[in-house]
């Protein structure tokens, strides 16, 4: 099995996996996880969305936040910008880079921001176009690539099509979205593989749910391809509003502890990712998704314990 000898490492849990929290998230608890993430070592982190703050509220302080975090001088903040106004906020606000989104689905276009495939990629094409005039980097996601809750399947080759044509507006890198979680190895493979015949690999990304439990088989399968960007959510934060038991992103935790097993660079370090993990879950009042938090968490309550009862 081939691996890279180096995996960059897409923290999207202050956006992704906090902007659908039923309750609000403070401003000063959304820094303090950025602030942690970034001390563990993580530089590619998306911290919010200039998006509608009547449909997506949990995102409406991303100003406050930019304005808020330690910038750390080698990392790079993104913003979520759906069009030319959130562009513009992003702009004022300082981020270093912007993330746009299309639809692999064309229902699911329609039900998520009320257009077309065709229509989303038009507007998009205006924000890399003012974006590339100001030097700003864009990232596109492509959703539902494995999958979509109204559809069904997804051809793959309809995958690849939305992917070549975020890449031809300018979007540097392409993050191919399970955003329900319900893809296989070899459909992920295969997916990577269509995608891959019009897109460079290296430009490829990769944003797997965990729904099925089938995340981190996927990375491995997309890892053997040449895929060497993964994104990932702390704690396993995240799920999708428009899918029934969708769950959260892939663990940041669970996918360094697989990386680290395979020997592959990160520059992040677990001890302080675990520390992360463990506020944004104190704040939010529940349990880490991650496993690998539960299990080195329940390791040290268990040597505590030996400890304390050893005379």
């Amino acid at each position: 099995m081939y691996v890279p000898a180096k995996v960059k490492l897409v923290e999207v849990g202050p956006r992704d996996g906090l902007q659908n929290e039923p309750q609000p998230v403070a401003t000063a608890v959304k820094i303090g996880l950025i602030d942690r993430l970034a001390a563990a070592g993580l530089r590619f982190i998306e911290v919010g969305s200039f998006v509608s703050k009547r449909w997506v509220p949990q995102m409406a302080d991303t100003a406050a936040v930019l304005s808020g975090i330690a910038r750390k001088p080698d990392a790079r903040y993104a913003v979520l910008t759906p069009n030319r106004q959130g562009f513009a906020e992003a702009r004022v606000s300082g981020a270093d880079e912007v993330s746009v989104f299309a639809a692999a689905s064309e229902s699911f276009s329609q039900r998520n921001i009320n257009c077309g495939i065709d229509v989303s990629l038009d507007r998009l094409s205006e924000v890399c176009t003012a974006a590339a005039a100001a030097g700003v980097p864009v990232r596109g996601y492509v959703s539902c690539a494995l999958g979509c809750p109204y559809e069904g399947k997804v051809p793959a080759a309809r995958v690849a099509d939305v992917a070549s044509r975020l890449y031809r507006i300018g979007c540097y890198e392409i993050s191919l979205g399970d955003t329900i979680g319900v893809g296989t190895p070899s459909q992920a493979r295969a997916m990577v593989e269509a995608v891959a015949a019009v897109v460079p690999i290296d430009r490829l990304a990769v944003h797997f749910h965990d729904t099925y439990g089938q995340a981190l088989a996927n990375l491995v399968a997309v890892l053997d391809l040449g895929v060497a960007v993964v994104d990932s959510a702390v704690a396993g934060l995240g799920g999708c509003p428009y899918a029934k038991g969708a769950t959260g992103n892939v663990a940041t935790e669970d996918v360094l502890y697989m990386l680290d097993g395979l020997g592959v660079e990160t520059g992040v370090a677990m001890a302080p990712l675990l520390e992360a993990g463990t506020y944004i879950c104190q704040a939010l009042g529940r349990e880490p998704a991650s496993r690998v938090a539960r299990a080195l968490a329940a390791r040290e309550s268990a040597s505590r314990a030996e400890g304390a009862s050893q005379p």
